[in-house]
């Protein structure tokens, strides 16, 4: 917290810090994944870049580094001696002050939390639904930056999801266009080519996103970004969540409709094969994505 060290149980702030107040905060999620009795953080950098891009677009006087928050990184995982998956969150926010509505007036704190995970949906394939909340419009509030407040977009239609007694939601955007999940980017494969909504749909900018279509690409696969109306999710041959929690999380049913054959995909197994091994440090070809948290001393 604000670059030291502090047991999990003293990690607190004050009840008047304007984060709690207003959502004046930005934040990542980042995944660390073991092998060998190593841990590789997954496209450290990219992430932390994103990160303070999104402190600018909210207008904080960001006072961090990608070099700073890397180096925490690394040292909150190193002090709490993981050697297993771990799911890594920097947040930085708005501090003590719950009457000013200027960004450019606040104190700004930063913390990296760091806890055991392996996975995020227990469900080999998930059952959707359109929720009946639209995703943000970028003239309202930012999609681009993964601030708190937008997340409680994501948080009603999740919850209303849930309710009706399915796994996950899809949003549509201001159009009609499909956006996103409440917390996972889409692909929708038809025909062997990949699809997936433009920034104009009101998306994040997923690194997972960028990762398959990098991955995807070089597999040889067509991939296009463009609009999505609804129907089309209904007759995909497959659909899949990308995500640092979700990582890659196939899709077999959405609003009653079986997604093909109601079985995971081969483009999304092998995508999925291509994408666990990446991040586990046995792909050559993306090396250079991955950051050795012990190896690095």
């Amino acid at each position: 917290m604000d670059g030291e060290l502090v047991p999990w149980e003293q990690a607190k702030v004050h009840v008047t810090v304007n984060a709690l107040h207003y959502g004046t905060a930005v934040f990542e999620g980042i995944r660390g994944y073991s092998h060998n009795d190593e841990i590789y953080v997954f496209r450290l950098r990219d992430h932390l870049k994103r990160l303070i891009e999104s402190a600018k677009i909210i207008m904080f006087n960001n006072p961090y580094t990608v070099e700073q928050l890397q180096d925490a990184v690394i040292k909150t995982i190193r002090a709490n001696g993981y050697r297993s998956n771990v799911y890594i969150r920097p947040i930085i926010y708005a501090g003590e002050n719950i009457m000013s509505l200027n960004a450019r007036d606040l104190p700004i704190r930063a913390s990296v939390i760091v806890f055991p995970l392996e996975k995020f949906f227990a469900k080999t394939g998930l059952r959707v639904c359109v929720s009946s909340w639209r995703r943000l419009p970028d003239t309202s509030m930012p999609p681009r930056a993964k601030a708190a407040a937008n997340y409680l977009n994501s948080i009603l239609a999740s919850t209303e999801a849930k309710m009706m007694g399915y796994d996950e939601a899809l949003l549509l955007d201001h159009q009609g266009y499909v956006s996103e999940g409440a917390g996972e980017n889409l692909f929708l494969v038809k025909n062997e080519v990949l699809a997936t909504p433009p920034t104009s749909s009101s998306i994040l900018e997923g690194i997972t996103r960028d990762t398959v279509i990098k991955m995807a690409s070089d597999e040889g696969f067509r991939v296009v970004e463009r609009p999505i109306s609804r129907t089309e999710l209904y007759t995909a041959d497959e659909l899949f969540f990308t995500g640092t929690a979700a990582e890659i999380t196939p899709i077999v049913e959405v609003d009653g409709r079986k997604i093909g054959d109601g079985a995971v995909g081969p483009v999304t197994s092998r995508l999925r094969k291509l994408y666990d091994n990446t991040v586990r440090g046995l792909e050559p070809r993306y090396k250079g994505w991955l950051t050795p948290v012990y190896g690095s001393r």
